[in-house]
């Protein structure tokens, strides 16, 4: 299929010759033909226009939850790439929420294998340890002969020391990277909320700050040890940004993420007890988002995510004590984050992060494979149930406006 992409406006820092001039793009079979001011359409050629076309280097999400196997209901794997595409997303990082856990190099073969002809590349993590029950390493070497991109039991953080530390020296023998949730359960508790004056005034067990600092240092002193390389997903305290940005001056071998939801909502939105507002980490406060954003801008914080987990409604209408934690992200990731930052951050934030995982950074660029995601930046809207694609409408947005919306992508020699 030949695609031509009239007058786009092309976001890419590492092209400077290209970047912010408006350009057409001719791709031809999966292949970016030709890059120029004016250009033909040949014959048989999908022309794609649009009054505010923009293109950058395809995004990535690095910590996205699906259903399939094992949850079906809530969303498939078919389903979530579609809604991937559709959202922006060209590759994607796969956390280990299905049943069976993926904890074998057989789970990721089955996971690469239901993913393979889709627009957007799924690369799965598989489980640090067996079942996820943090007593003994999984099968780490052969999962990552298999196509695992990290290790990681998802939204639970390793509490053996020990475990940590012999999974950092082992992962070290092929390049593997190790994830660890940062919470302290023993100091979190039974909580369910940030720890702070709207606990309090709801009622609400707290989980103080100190629950995922008192980890981070934990996991950094073990780090510091024994090198390595360690990924810390999710952080929401401004005690974290500081501990990760003196682990980094030490020259620590550490990246972190922050859930776009995290930067967009703080813990005020709980007084009405809505659910879809429940997550883990939980909502901060105002002081703790501006340190984010800054960590962000300063490059203490590597990489935003939507931290997407589809929950079905039987898991969100209930009280909340007894709801389950979660939001889904894809949809909103784009027009969230743009809404609070300057576009061309926002882009440089959805496109970086793939080093990280052992992949490799798409260019735009002529002959090479073209992996691009095609936006409006300047739409505004209130986002609202039409504008979800997932199976489960579990999203903390509905209701919120957002600026920016994600037309589609080109990748893998199709267009979504």
């Amino acid at each position: 299929m030949n695609i031509l992409l009239k007058s786009v406006k092309i976001f890419d820092t590492n092209n400077k010759d290209l970047h912010l001039k408006r350009r057409d793009i001719l791709i031809k079979n999966g292949i970016i033909d030709k890059i120029a001011v004016k250009i033909e359409a040949p014959s048989k050629t999908k022309v794609i226009e649009h009054s505010n076309l923009h293109v950058s280097v395809g995004w990535f999400d690095s910590s996205i939850s699906f259903g399939e196997p094992g949850f079906e209901e809530r969303e498939t794997i078919t389903n979530g790439l579609q809604t991937a595409a559709k959202s922006g997303f060209t590759d994607i990082v796969l956390n280990p929420t299905s049943y069976p856990i993926p904890d074998s190099s057989s789970d990721i073969v089955f996971l690469k294998n239901a993913a393979k002809g889709h627009a957007t590349n799924m690369y799965p993590l598989g489980c640090l340890t067996v079942k996820g029950e943090g007593n003994d390493l999984a099968e780490l070497y052969d999962m990552k002969n298999a196509g695992a991109v990290g290790y990681y039991d998802f939204k639970h953080a390793i509490e053996n020391s020990n475990l940590l530390k012999i999974a950092l020296q082992y992962a070290q023998n092929f390049n593997g990277l190790v994830m660890s949730f940062p919470l302290d359960f023993k100091i979190a508790g039974k909580g369910l909320v940030n720890e702070g004056e709207v606990s309090t005034k709801l009622g609400l067990k707290g989980i103080p700050s100190l629950a995922e600092e008192l980890q981070i240092a934990r996991d950094l002193f073990i780090l510091e040890y024994t090198g390595g390389k360690l990924h810390i997903p999710t952080i929401s305290t401004a005690g974290s940004v500081r501990l990760i940005a003196e682990a980094k001056k030490k020259g620590l071998d550490v990246s972190c993420s922050v859930a776009i939801h995290n930067l967009f909502f703080t813990d005020e939105h709980l007084v009405e007890f809505d659910t879809h507002y429940k997550i883990m980490p939980p909502l901060r406060t105002k002081s703790d988002v501006k340190a984010l954003l800054k960590g962000l801008k300063d490059g203490t914080i590597d990489t935003v995510t939507s931290d997407h987990i589809p929950m079905d409604i039987e898991q969100k209408r209930v009280e909340f004590d007894n709801a389950a934690s979660g939001s889904i992200g894809l949809e909103s990731a784009f027009g969230g984050l743009n809404k609070i930052m300057d576009l061309e951050l926002t882009i440089a934030l959805l496109t970086k992060g793939r080093e990280r995982f052992g992949l490799v950074t798409p260019v735009i660029k002529e002959g090479e494979l073209a992996s691009l995601t095609i936006f409006d930046p300047e739409l505004e809207y209130t986002f609202d149930t039409k504008n979800i694609l997932s199976t489960s409408k579990n999203s903390m947005f509905l209701g919120a406006k957002l600026k920016g919306k994600a037309l589609g992508i080109i990748a893998n020699g199709q267009i979504i």
